[in-house]
């Protein structure tokens, strides 16, 4: 078989976080740059490979203030370690769902993952395009990559939750 290279749209794609705030309400953020290619035999994405580079420094959660301490040593380090990056090592299709295992890199810290995909098929653009297009879900523990910052609250509770849900909207454009 042959194997078909995809390169992201960036235009139809996004790239989101969720994160509870106070333990009642949920902050959304993403990352405004980010890049990935995934390489398949022809339309079947089993045993894929994909890559990710999202670049920290694009972080955007509608909040200056909040966007600039995530970038900060106290989060990310974004002076330092100014991307994160995602590489495959195993994908399995059982009709149109996806499981992604990989090796999730932030501030140079590597962990495995497991993403949960939903392949929505494939189509052609009015300009002749081939693009796949796939939604994202995952969680990852902040505290395993170094994200350690929290406070305590009077209530018991932290300000920022541990878990964090990572949701994306991907469209790939097939290469010639």
């Amino acid at each position: 078989m042959a194997t078909t290279k995809w390169i992201l749209d960036p235009t139809h794609s996004e790239l989101q976080f969720k994160v509870k705030h106070l333990m009642i309400t949920t902050v959304t953020g993403s990352l405004k740059s980010f890049s990935a290619t995934l390489s398949s035999n022809e339309d079947n994405f089993t045993n894929a490979e994909i890559s990710f580079d999202g670049d920290l420094n694009s972080i955007d959660t509608g909040n200056t203030d909040r966007d600039n301490h995530l970038k900060s040593a106290d989060f990310f380090n974004a002076a330092e370690f100014n991307s994160m990056s995602f590489k495959s090592q195993s994908v399995e299709q059982d009709g149109n769902d996806l499981t992604v295992k990989g090796d999730l890199t932030i501030k140079g810290i590597t962990k495995p993952v497991t993403l949960a995909i939903e392949f929505g098929g494939i189509a052609t653009d009015p300009y002749g395009n081939t693009k796949a297009g796939f939604t994202l879900s995952g969680k990852i523990n902040r505290t395993d990559f170094g994200l350690t910052w929290n406070a305590a609250l009077e209530t018991g509770c932290v300000m920022v939750s541990e878990e964090v849900r990572i949701l994306g909207e991907l469209q790939f454009v097939k290469q010639a």
